[in-house]
């Protein structure tokens, strides 16, 4: 068909090839829009909205941070320079064969140093400057890694000022050429930015070494596989953006498996869900320590059904040294709550010079000393803190000043403010409820338990990972003297002898506690009653089916009744089943007798 017969509902795809629009329905997200077919074949998920706005907020922190940090670096160069270097250019023959102030045999050292400006190591420090063009910082480049549909890069290339170019990879051809098919729908400013490319995303990443300030994952399910190519892919000072969807593992649900995808083993507890937080960056920086790297998280968050960690990437092999200091093994009681950490490793200082040594341990006992039952022991994790607040301030303040370019701004801006508010320092939470279930007694409100707790002077928070979780720099035996002195105004029924709880109050406390309202009982957010932990916007709000596979009857639960007969109808043409595959018969008696 020629392009003069070509009708309002026909388009060209990146080939050139025509498509027809009423196969498709246009989705719109951010600034970008995305055609989808009705079938499945490329992998596309509603419920991650509220990822790709977290991941647009960060990536705009990072580009403003990434300008400020080259600025200071600048300003320290000079400085050191001082007048050893009073004109830079006289330093430099001036080549006439030279571009954009390049030398000859200066395109792979400039490459190098654009891609470790923002890491503001001594060692860059202390290089002379060698001509006006080493100063300027070029634009970051982006890649997303397993892109489906394009979406998310789309919305990078379209939403975020400061981006030169974003590219977009996947190993199957149908998302290779809708992708493509959605850049050219976006206009000239996707075309110009985004690129994709059919590949498998390890080895694209593996030989592209330190070419890209921000490398995105967001697979569907576990990230393991990616996480060695990835941490060499990202320019120093550069950031790694990771999503993990394998709950059920990460959790504990099937700990082997944890342990052979990511090195640690996950214990089940209330804090399940920020231990895999926990063992993903554990993880990542146990990748990044075999090429010399190190991590700095700046945000790390669990939404909806996954977890999802953004973490800038610097290589330095003395600071490497220090990763022992941040992980931990954890010991977690199997008959109450109490949980104990017991670190990798430790320093020894001795005069101007720093030992590592390995942890001190045991850290407990073989019986707990609060009931006298055994210990698990999980890990290691990522002991040190998750967030860094600055940049969590900072991408909250950009949130709420561009709420309208957010859609799931309600969402995104709860996260953070409840993120903003936790104890940085503090690995894992109690749950207020699990404590009292162990005890068998009313539970104290959350306000008069943390009066009591800072009455008695430590600290405590919320999390955003729990809305019934508590995070305190209080020991165990505090903890549980708070809640016998509770218990002393609020009788429990006698339990046997060998219960956790019976044993717990045999003991008397060694701290009065203090129920006295305190001041800092509530957070600024609670005090401000802004909304914190946000309902899911509608039902069937969740994972979604892998791309290719064959939607039946058996999915409503994922997908809901009105999209399955949407596929059908779409498929049929008169609402037909006809071209269905049928189920089995068990499967089907099965879902009649569940309907009844």
């Amino acid at each position: 068909m020629g392009a003069e017969n070509k009708t309002d509902e026909e388009k060209q795809n990146g080939d050139g090839t025509l498509f027809d629009l009423n196969d498709y329905t246009i989705i719109k997200e951010g600034d970008a829009e995305i055609l989808m077919h009705a079938k499945n074949e490329v992998f596309y998920n509603k419920t991650q909205v509220n990822n790709r706005d977290m991941s647009v907020a960060v990536l705009r922190t990072f580009i403003s941070q990434r300008k400020q940090e080259h600025e200071a670096m600048l300003t320290r160069r000079r400085t050191k320079a001082g007048n050893k270097v009073p004109d830079a250019k006289a330093e430099i023959p001036d080549d006439s064969g030279q571009h954009n102030g390049e030398s000859n045999d200066g395109s792979e050292v400039l490459e190098d140093a654009s891609h470790n400006e923002s890491c503001s190591k001594p060692e860059e420090e202390t290089k002379n400057l060698r001509g006006k063009g080493r100063e300027e910082l070029k634009p970051p480049r982006v890649l997303e890694a397993l892109s489906a549909s394009g979406l998310r890069a789309l919305r990078y290339a379209r939403e975020v000022e400061g981006i030169s170019q974003v590219v977009a990879l996947d190993n199957d051809k149908a998302s290779v050429e809708a992708c493509r098919r959605n850049i050219k729908f976006n206009g000239s400013v996707a075309c110009s930015k985004v690129e994709s490319h059919l590949a498998d995303a390890r080895v694209y990443m593996l030989t592209h070494p330190k070419e890209f300030d921000v490398v995105d994952l967001d697979p569907y399910g576990a990230p393991s596989v990616f996480l060695d190519s990835a941490v060499q892919s990202v320019a120093d000072g550069g950031m790694l953006m990771c999503t993990a969807t394998d709950m059920a593992v990460l959790c504990g649900g099937n700990g082997e498996v944890c342990y052979s995808k990511y090195g640690s083993y996950p214990l089940r507890g209330k804090y399940c869900h920020e231990m895999a937080l926990r063992i993903l960056l554990a993880s990542i920086e146990s990748h990044a320590n075999r090429y010399k790297r190190y991590i700095v998280p700046v945000l790390s968050v669990q939404m909806d059904f996954y977890v999802r960690v953004f973490v800038r990437i610097y290589t330095s092999a003395s600071d490497m040294k220090s990763t022992p200091l941040k992980l931990s093994y954890v010991y977690q009681c199997t008959g109450c709550d109490s949980f104990h950490l017991q670190p990798v490793g430790r320093t020894v200082s001795k005069n101007n010079s720093v030992r590592y040594l390995p942890g001190f341990g045991p850290a407990v006992s073989q019986e707990c000393s609060d009931c006298g039952k055994k210990f698990n022991m999980g890990g290691p994790i990522w002991s040190a803190p998750i967030h860094d607040q600055e940049w969590v301030a900072a991408i909250l303040a950009d949130v709420k000043s561009m709420k309208d370019r957010y859609p799931a701004y309600e969402r995104i801006s709860a996260v953070l403010t409840t993120v903003s508010e936790e104890l940085p320092d503090i690995p894992l939470f109690l749950s207020l409820h699990n404590l009292c279930a162990t005890l068998k007694c009313t539970s104290p409100s959350a306000v008069i338990f943390r009066s009591a707790v800072i009455n008695a002077g430590y600290r405590i928070s919320g999390t955003h990972v729990n809305p019934l979780g508590l995070k305190t720099d209080a020991p165990m035996d505090v903890i549980w003297d708070i809640m016998r002195c509770w218990i002393k105004n609020h009788p429990v029924k006698a339990q046997p002898s060998d219960q956790a709880g019976s044993v717990i109050l045999a003991k008397e406390p060694v701290l009065q506690a203090n129920f006295s309202r305190a001041v800092a009982s509530l957070s600024k957010a609670q005090a401000k009653k802004v909304a914190r932990f946000l309902p899911n916007p509608e039902r069937h709000w969740g994972p979604k089916l892998r791309a290719g596979r064959q939607i039946t009857s058996k999915h409503v639960s994922l997908l809901g009744p009105k999209a399955l007969n949407g596929i059908n109808n779409h498929e049929n043409g008169d609402g037909s089943n006809h071209e269905d595959v049928e189920e089995p018969a068990a499967k089907r008696k099965k879902t009649e007798e569940s309907d009844s």
